[in-house]
């Protein structure tokens, strides 16, 4: 039976890029002075015993960035975009990743094996430090993991003439395999970036750059003595039991192969149980690329391996391989700007790689792909070696590697509350997210429109939406909190303070009310909202005009509206977890000050461009509007948007203090009263909610609080509350919430 031709006997619908992808990425940690970091593995990350996402390679200062399964290669490298960014800004402040695959300038004593719990591991570690030296370990790259989906597998099984659909797929993995071996030197070419080796790296000096040493006879390679055949999954398997069984190989995993089979710890259970994926070992780093390895990249070397399916598998394995491993050899140590040889093939390649983009019409984004590499093959300079040799200075990459390390470090740090490539969702999910990463908390995103996450460690599974609902909080309590009514009974009935105020389901009975709070401060507001929407404050009565706005503006909210009595005083926001308060904040409603010059709506637009400042919650402030709410306050004042106020002259936009619509943040947990915060936590607890956001009006903070005298009133609970403020504030210190929530669901972890 024939494993070749399948694909071009596959119909044109053949979902021939459903696979799914994993990488990891290897990095040094870099001190202040530029040298490899001898600190230990940052404490910040937690336990490496378990860590999912960050480990440690060979040495202490060696990361090891590991994404989950995933089921593209765009969404491959954006989970590792967030651990890569979770990875920056857990080192020391002065610490950053080397981007190089090459390290810099180091010695023998510099590589400290890494501290593992597992005495096996430290061991292993130990004997490749004694066998091969632990400069040569010092090397990193990115591993390329990639797994032909079920549907695609299972069409071709369908297609070809086996019977069984283990042998067929062990069939094609193996082919992939060889095909990977004798044609990886094309991409040594395209993708090769360790172009030199530091002073003393090599007992002997080389004498030019070259394209990539750790793919080449001087990296990633075994004794010559250590042979595995790759002409049959039998031989395969003899051959490295018979050199872990000789010394050999310490391990099975020793066997530096740029490619290997993956899915089981021990090779015999291939046999039996089936290839699951292909690991591809030969990348460098890319180190003008934040992440190492660019989208194109990740793309085109998924279009080269398709392209290794379509072309027919060599007859004479061991001595094609063979010639493949000197001829990748030769390239991998010639110069990044020679021309390739005249023994690689690169016009069976590409041909392949158009046969696979015109066959299964997968568009001008794979046929742009094929003309960059066509063009690269033209021009040596444009590959990735030939743009790094144009950075070497005084035959070193130290300047470079250092200058585009603190460039990244800059990167990672810079809008440091949101995660990178998930700007998109809410921002204290964001938050959690990156504690989830960083502590090894499992992270799944089941919808990210609804911001809803699964968490999990072992067994242990926690489903969170919106960064702290969930199964903490009984379902009735969050629509007890979103019913302002029901919140008032409650809070009453327990004996705390709250304002009076009467309920309105239309708009004509609200109007007869006017006459009972014509002259009176009040408060018209939406019965069951967030976020301060439709909520409208006056502290001096209201007209009748005036009155009928904000029941317009507050039943566009909600069906049933409430006016209540206007609570002088100040608003804090105190945020409570677990019958503890957390967090206290100060949020000064939405404003400007004048400076003579500008006119209010000019001085909006000078505000609004703090880059704290953006929309629908994915920034820790939020942009100014100038609505009906804001004219209507203004108004009040007597401003228009076009008034020129005097300098230092305040005009308030907003007579609620709601971050969501412009406010400012100050945090003031240390200087809050012990009081007030024990009655928000019992506020809360009498709620019966796990996680709640108290606001209490307090006329004099300066005051004690206690639950007879309690000097505040409450005039909202909040289910779902924001936490990104309490922790990016405008002003103050700032309380990381997140973490808790985090601690809270996964004691087990988090608390050791």
């Amino acid at each position: 039976m024939n494993i070749n031709q399948l694909l071009q006997q596959a119909p044109k619908t053949l979902p021939i890029l459903d696979a799914t992808f994993g990488l990891e990425r290897e990095s040094l940690r870099m001190n202040k002075e530029n040298r490899i970091a001898q600190t230990p593995h940052p404490k910040s990350l937690g336990s490496r015993n378990f860590h999912p996402y960050i480990q440690t390679d060979y040495s202490e200062s060696q990361l090891e960035l590991i994404t989950p399964i995933s089921p593209s290669t765009r969404e491959a490298r954006r989970v590792l975009g967030a651990i890569t960014e979770v990875a920056y800004r857990s080192l020391e402040q002065d610490e950053y990743l080397w981007p190089l695959s090459m390290p810099p300038y180091a010695k023998e004593e510099d590589i400290r094996i890494a501290q593992l719990e597992d005495v096996h591991e430290y061991r292993y570690r130990k004997g490749l430090g004694q066998r091969y030296g632990k400069l040569l370990q010092a090397m990193s790259g990115i591993h390329y993991n990639m797994e032909l989906g079920s549907k695609l597998v299972n069409q071709l099984f369908g297609i070809s003439q086996y019977d069984s659909p283990l042998e067929f797929t062990n069939k094609l993995y193996l082919k992939l395999a060889q095909q990977f071996l004798r044609y990886r030197w094309f991409l040594t070419y395209l993708y090769g970036a360790s172009v030199m080796a530091e002073k003393g790296f090599f007992k002997e000096e080389l004498h030019h750059p070259v394209r990539s040493l750790r793919t080449s006879s001087l990296g990633y390679v075994n004794a010559t003595e250590v042979q595995v055949s790759f002409a049959s999954l039998e031989t395969y398997v003899r051959d490295i039991e018979h050199h872990v069984a000789t010394g050999a190989l310490s391990a099975e995993k020793e066997f530096y192969s740029a490619v290997r089979l993956r899915g089981h710890k021990h090779s015999r259970d291939y046999l039996t149980k089936g290839i699951r994926y292909l690991e591809f070992r030969c990348f460098d780093l890319n180190p003008f690329d934040f992440l190492a390895i660019s989208q194109e990249t990740l793309d085109t070397v998924h279009l080269f391996i398709l392209a290794l399916l379509w072309m027919d598998s060599p007859e004479n394995v061991d001595e094609t391989l063979k010639a493949a491993d000197e001829l990748n050899n030769q390239i991998a140590l010639a110069h990044p700007l020679n021309s390739l040889p005249a023994a690689a093939d690169t016009h069976t390649i590409l041909q392949a790689m158009e046969a696979v983009v015109s066959h299964f019409q997968l568009g001008d984004y794979y046929q742009d792909l094929i003309g960059t590499v066509q063009q690269q093959v033209e021009q040596p300079a444009l590959t990735l070696s030939g743009q790094i040799v144009r950075q070497i200075k005084d035959q070193s990459l130290h300047a470079f590697g250092q200058r585009q390390g603190q460039n990244f470090h800059n990167h990672a740090w810079s809008a440091p509350y949101a995660l990178k490539g998930y700007e998109e969702m809410e921002l204290s999910t964001q938050l959690l997210m990156f504690d989830a990463i960083q502590k090894g908390v499992n992270l799944e995103i089941l919808d990210k429109d609804d911001q809803f996450l699964k968490l999990w460690h072992k067994s242990h599974v926690e489903y969170v939406k919106n960064g702290n609902m969930t199964s903490k909080d009984n379902y009735v309590i969050p629509l007890a909190m979103a019913n302002k009514t029901v919140t008032k009974k409650i809070l009453a009935a327990a004996g705390f303070p709250v304002p009076a105020g009467s309920e309105f389901s239309s708009k004509a009975e609200a109007l007869r009310y006017y006459g009972q709070i014509e002259k009176r401060a009040i408060v018209v507001k939406p019965k069951s909202t967030n976020f301060g929407l439709g909520i409208s404050i006056f502290q001096e009565g209201a007209s009748l005009t005036d009155y009928e706005k904000a029941l317009d503006i507050a039943f566009l909210e909600d069906s049933q509206i409430l006016v209540e009595e206007f609570i002088a005083g100040t608003e804090y926001r105190f945020f409570v977890l677990d019958g503890k308060c957390e967090a206290v904040l100060l949020r000064v409603a939405a404003n400007v000050v004048g400076d003579g010059i500008h006119t209010i709506r000019e001085l909006v637009e000078l505000k609004n461009q703090d880059p704290l400042r953006g929309r629908d919650h994915r920034s820790p402030l939020e942009i100014i509007n100038l609505g009906d709410i804001e004219k209507l306050m203004l108004d009040q004042q007597g401003y228009t948007p076009e008034t020129i106020l005097k300098a230092g002259q305040k005009a308030e936009l907003r007579g609620n203090s709601n971050i969501s619509t412009g406010g400012d943040s100050i945090d003031v947990t240390d200087q809050m009263d012990e009081g007030y915060k024990q009655l928000a936590a019992d506020m809360a607890t009498a709620m019966g909610a796990w996680v709640c956001g108290v606001d209490l009006i307090i006329p004099d903070p300066t005051l004690p609080s206690s639950k007879e005298t309690p000097n505040c009133t409450c005039i909202e609970l909040n289910f779902n509350p924001s936490m990104y403020m309490h922790t990016y504030c405008y002003q103050g210190p700032g309380q990381a919430l997140t973490p808790k929530i985090l601690a809270k669901l996964f004691p087990e972890i988090i608390n050791k």
